[in-house]
């Protein structure tokens, strides 16, 4: 792909809560970002069982990108997406979604994990594919529609590889959500025939995988027809939100790991190569795939979800906490007695959180009043809890990498919770810095921009061309300019 610098580029980043288009433009060859257009997202219950609405999320993205073209005289290069990883669409041999795609937190994958596991065992899939045994993996849903009876010959995307199927694109799985699948090798970084064949699922129903910054086709009509649209590239970016968030983080060095703070807590440090060995199986470490050949070794913790499940809860007895306000709140309540198994798996399921909080805390006589007036102390309690998870985490970390962290990243919305930030601090000993809210964001950017200057099949962009494009973007940082259109 070859780009003219003064053309605009647009980024799609998708998140399970909100969803946002933004666009990139070059002003006396400074950047400049805008979000252009934003949409609150979530999965609703049906009576399929838990889905995203997706052809809403399709009609925001697109009305998002009209109003790119309409800002842009200058004409937009290409179009990057980002978003969650796991999920999926199934499609019809005409290409078409069958129905709406579940959503990871959907009850069906528990049984289906547990059945996977009698054909072929956790440790095996550690060694074959190296990601964290967890039951929302993309393996689990496939082999789920497997056992609901869906044709195993069915072809299928990943999300954010799907809107860029649907803008015109190629079907195609980006390196770093195909690491999230737990179907991908890591002796080759193709998909992986034990694993499917364990499965039951057929490789040519699977897409070709592809690295960071591949070009994977032009923007088709309607849009195309806009004048801004004119011979725009659709670019699959790092497509795993988390990827291009750790892609947009402005650092070098050795001495740093990373907390992607949203609905989830990612945390993890980066590697050069893989880490499989017992210690890593066993704290069920995961290896993503990053720019440029390396490895973002990482865990999944729980997140902000279960703070958001507690004031959904509270909505319906009539109170609506604010979160900054009750954030703020936190700081005038004693620190808790005792501590949330915060990766429990009722805590990764929705519906009436303090109840589900609780039924730990009552185990050893702690248990809080369910009345909405408590939300500082269930705030505060779950704050403490992931400060302390996020340290045992690190410290685990460390160990395995022989890193020493000075200093931890926060990427994502969660970056913004500066009493979250300080319990880290305390809890770490390390230096907390808060990166862009929207790192996610300036990766896609950055990755986008970096495959202008080259790519390669084997490794995608060059690491260090993303790096110094995530140094500029973030020092622009003061044009940036929100609005809620």
């Amino acid at each position: 792909m070859t780009t003219n610098r003064r053309q605009a580029i647009v980024a799609v980043d998708l998140g399970a809560e909100s969803c946002r288009v933004s666009l990139l433009r070059f002003q006396a060859d400074q950047p400049v970002f805008q979000i252009i257009h934003r949409c609150t997202n979530g999965p609703i219950q049906t009576e399929r069982g838990l889905v995203w609405d997706f052809e809403f999320i399709f009609a925001e993205v697109l009305e998002g990108l009209r109003k790119c073209a309409d800002r842009t005289p200058e004409g937009i290069a290409s179009i990057g997406v980002d978003g969650w990883a796991v999920d999926i669409v199934r499609l019809d041999p005409s290409g078409n979604a069958i129905a709406a795609p579940f959503c990871y937190r959907d009850e069906r994958t528990v049984g289906a994990r547990q059945k996977l596991h009698d054909r072929i065992p956790p440790d095996e899939l550690y060694e074959l594919t190296g990601a964290q045994d967890i039951r929302i993996n993309t393996v689990n849903q496939l082999y789920a529609d497997n056992l609901d009876g869906l044709s195993s010959d069915l072809r299928w995307l990943t999300l954010p590889e799907y809107l860029l199927y649907r803008l015109g694109g190629e079907r195609v799985c980006e390196y770093t959500i195909a690491t999230h699948t737990q179907m991908l090798s890591i002796h080759n970084k193709q998909w992986s025939k034990e694993v499917f064949a364990a499965a039951g699922l057929p490789l040519d129903a699977a897409p070709k995988v592809v690295q960071p910054g591949t070009d994977v086709g032009k923007l088709a009509d309607p849009l195309a027809k806009l004048p801004a649209f004119q011979n725009t590239s659709l670019i699959a970016p790092a497509c795993h939100d988390t990827a291009s968030a750790i892609a947009g983080i402005p650092t070098t060095g050795d001495d740093w790991a990373f907390v992607s703070s949203g609905t989830w807590s990612l945390v993890g440090t980066v590697v050069n190569s893989y880490i499989t060995g017992g210690e890593a199986r066993n704290e069920n470490f995961t290896n993503q795939g990053g720019i440029g050949g390396t490895i973002y070794l990482l865990k999944n913790v729980n997140g902000m979800w279960m703070l958001k499940q507690c004031l959904d809860h509270w909505r319906t007895k009539g109170v609506a906490w604010d979160i900054e306000e009750i954030i703020d709140a936190c700081r005038s309540v004693e620190p808790p007695n005792w501590l949330l198994d915060v990766d429990h798996p009722d805590l990764m399921l929705p519906g009436d959180m303090p109840s589900r909080i609780n039924a730990q805390l009552s185990r050893n006589g702690a248990a809080l009043p369910e009345h909405p007036s408590y939300g500082p102390r269930y705030a505060s309690l779950i704050f403490h809890s992931l400060a302390a998870r996020y340290a045992v985490v690190l410290k685990n970390l460390s160990k395995l990498t022989s890193k020493q962290f000075e200093r931890i990243f926060i990427v994502g919305g969660g970056s913004r919770n500066g009493y979250l930030n300080s319990l880290v601090e305390a809890a770490t000993g390390a230096k907390v810095i808060p990166a862009s809210t929207e790192s996610s964001t300036v990766g896609n950017f950055a990755i986008q921009l970096a495959a202008s200057e080259g790519w390669t099949a084997e490794t995608g962009v060059c690491a260090g061309s993303v790096a110094r494009w995530a140094s500029i973007l973030n020092k622009s940082i003061d044009n940036y300019l929100t609005k809620g259109e």
